[in-house]
């Protein structure tokens, strides 16, 4: 990514960072306690061990395994159809939903391995800002 496209690139969801070097990544939380890792939203305390005040952020994985799915036929004006809503188990913890793209629905198993990747976007009525999201693509082993 260029400079100009680091400066206007913002994160659709609160758990989508920019590192230092532009690229984008999922952050989670990690309980310094038990070692219990979420994927997404702020906790006082960690839900496995109870332990309060033991949460820090972590980077997450990017790669994982597909724990379920549906196909979306039918979505709100202006959404393209048919999209594949995902659930996926993030190696070394944490599960995250989010889109799988580049597949045939026909191709989809579960527990199948899963990349996180991002794609930059505009939003209408944000003229001059590109917005990352993550997304889910199969790999090939």
């Amino acid at each position: 990514m260029s400079d100009d496209e680091t400066e206007s690139l913002r994160p659709l969801a609160p758990f989508v960072k920019i590192g230092a070097d532009g690229k984008p990544y999922l952050e989670g939380m990690k309980c310094t306690s038990c070692g219990e890792v979420l994927a997404v939203g702020s906790r006082r305390a960690c839900p496995k061990c109870a332990a309060v005040g033991t949460l820090e952020a972590v980077r997450l994985a990017e790669r994982g395994r597909l724990y379920t799915y549906t196909v979306v036929r039918r979505s709100f004006p202006g959404v393209a159809t048919p999209f594949v809503a995902a659930l996926v188990d993030l190696d070394g913890g944490g599960t995250i939903k989010g889109n799988l793209i580049g597949l045939n629905c026909d191709a989809i198993q579960f527990d199948m391995p899963v990349q996180v990747g991002f794609e930059t976007l505009s939003v209408a009525g944000e003229a001059g800002t590109r917005h990352v999201r993550h997304v889910f693509t199969a790999v090939v082993e």
